[in-house]
């Protein structure tokens, strides 16, 4: 089972960006040390500190902007660690720089690159680049498509509503062959079939789903990739918040103020953007903004998130992997991005002596 720790690269209220790399440097120097089989950088644009009074302020103001540099410089202090995107928002780049960039970084690492791809859950991105919210899912699918051919074929052509290229020779090609293992993000209810369809390895997450609608849309990925014919039974990750400390008390209480924040911000990044994901998406964007507005932490501990001792996590996750079939989890450790660096760094190494090695 793989076990991955999500970096949001967390730009702290009162902190410095120089002081932001050095956190998540130590951060990976301790996940290598520790042996973490991944980290997945997260692709957060725009994301400064939120000002007072400030609607469209960031959730979780990060300094990762480009997770491709990220991940290159994560590849030359460590041996051993995979280094994955998570996700790179296809969207949003030219698809023939990022297969070359891609293909770098998996070059420079020997093959530990994993490629987590999507198209974000929220407009904000987009307006910053220019590119209208409502192509993202014609425009992912074109990126996608030329990406695997850069990286599979000596020579290739393309013609699309976005992109014509014709007898591109793009180098490097990938360390691993015929490319990257690659892991589609799943975050709205018409995606799961369509991953599944596809025969991609998916990585999904609780922050938008409880418990139970994960489990049906887990359910509708495996009956596509079924129907469409792919050999075995698809290959879900989870992404979910995750704090470990010393007691139970410890637990509950020093991650409250910043996970409840995080969560009330999330139901008004549902609120704000429904009307621009289209009639269905939309309705379902109203529904978990209403659910997430009144949540309780109480509810959260119990359907969204792994939060206790130790024992209390490992089993947690194990129930999770069990129910959902999970060939792998990918922890946040600072959701909302208010829990001190030596509560977060604690957590983590908690987690990652204690945890992960009675989840393999």
């Amino acid at each position: 089972m793989h076990i991955g720790l999500v970096m949001e690269c967390d730009y702290r209220t009162g902190a410095t960006q120089e002081e932001a790399f050095s956190e998540a440097f130590e951060m990976v120097d301790m996940a290598e040390e520790l042996g973490l089989d991944g980290l997945w950088l997260a692709e957060r644009h725009f994301a400064a500190p939120r000002r007072p009074n400030d609607p469209m302020g960031a959730g979780i103001p990060s300094v990762s902007s480009v997770p491709l540099v990220m991940a290159s410089a994560i590849a030359a202090r460590t041996q051993r660690i995979r280094v994955g995107t998570g996700v790179s928002v296809l969207p949003l780049c030219h698809p023939v720089r990022l297969a070359e960039e891609a293909a770098t970084v998996d070059q420079v690492s020997r093959g530990r690159l994993d490629f987590g791809i999507g198209r974000s859950g929220f407009p904000r991105s987009y307006e910053g680049y220019g590119i209208p919210y409502g192509e993202s899912r014609e425009r992912f699918q074109e990126a996608l498509e030329i990406i695997m051919k850069a990286w599979t074929q000596d020579r290739f052509s393309h013609q699309s509503k976005n992109y014509t290229f014709n007898e591109l020779s793009v180098v490097p090609k990938p360390y691993q062959k015929p490319h990257p293992p690659i892991r589609v993000a799943a975050t709205t209810k018409e995606t799961f079939p369509q991953v599944g369809s596809m025969g991609f390895p998916m990585v999904t997450g609780l922050r938008g789903f409880s418990l139970p609608d994960l489990d049906l849309q887990i359910k509708a990925y495996r009956e596509a990739w079924h129907k469409a014919g792919h050999p075995g039974d698809g290959d879900v990750y989870l992404r979910l918040p995750a704090y470990v400390a010393e007691t139970e008390e410890k637990a509950r209480t020093e991650p409250e103020a910043s996970t409840m924040r995080s969560y009330r911000r999330l139901a008004e990044n549902f609120a704000r953007t429904a009307n621009s994901a289209g009639t269905t998406a939309s309705e379902d964007r109203i529904g978990r903004a209403e659910r997430l507005a009144d949540v309780t932490y109480d509810e959260l501990l119990q359907d969204r998130l792994a939060y206790g001792t130790p024992d209390m996590v490992v089993q947690r996750l194990r129930d999770l992997r069990d129910r959902m079939g999970l060939k792998g989890v990918m922890i946040e450790p600072n959701v909302g991005g208010g829990i001190s660096v030596d509560r977060v760094m604690n957590s983590v190494r908690l987690f990652a002596r204690e945890v992960a090695p009675n989840l393999k």
